[in-house]
């Protein structure tokens, strides 16, 4: 509260702005003019007005004019929806910046594409590698071999049970073959 009083008393000149008043206090004052000035001033702005006021029943009875021929030709707003929108997407597709940009979206997919090509075909051939190893073999011979011992044991059991003369999968799977592998690191 102090600092307020403070404040007011170091500019005693500044004047509070409340409503419209404040608006002569923010500009310089008006320029001093006779009674015959104000009058003529007056009138002017009053004829302004009614010119105003004149126009806008004008373009007010433009704008019914308007809408009543186009009802009569049938054109509604949603047919100039479409027509505004058609002949804006012309312009964009048809302006320098659309097709440049069509141009390098053209060139970066046919870039990508060769890229995903070269990706599947490198994917490809570590498969192949990796299959082609002496480790995957020894691996893919054991589960030949599994199922080879498993299948007929299973084509021949009575109600789901095994021959007893045949080793069952269990025993198979428990019990590795002890020939040598020879493991080689991947790349």
């Amino acid at each position: 509260m102090e600092d307020a009083e403070k404040g007011s008393q170091q500019h005693p000149d500044s004047i509070p702005e409340v409503g419209e008043d404040a608006v002569t206090y923010v500009g310089p004052p008006p320029p001093v003019m006779t009674e015959e000035e104000q009058q003529a001033l007056q009138q002017e702005l009053v004829k302004v007005e009614d010119e105003i006021l004149t126009l806008s029943q004008v373009l007010a009875a433009k704008e019914k004019k308007l809408a009543d021929i186009k009802r009569k030709l049938g054109i509604t707003p949603l047919n100039e929806l479409k027509q505004n929108f058609n002949k804006t997407w012309q312009e964009v597709t048809t302006s320098i910046a659309y097709r440049r940009t069509s141009e390098t979206l053209s060139q970066a997919s046919l870039k990508a594409t060769t890229a995903f090509s070269n990706v599947g075909s490198a994917i490809t051939r570590k498969l192949e590698d990796v299959r082609n190893a002496p480790t995957f073999k020894s691996f893919e011979e054991k589960v030949e071999t599994l199922k080879t011992k498993i299948s007929p044991s299973a084509s021949t059991s009575n109600s789901g049970q095994q021959d007893s003369d045949g080793p069952s999968a269990e025993t198979l799977i428990s019990e590795p073959d002890d020939s040598p592998t020879h493991e080689t690191p991947m790349n």
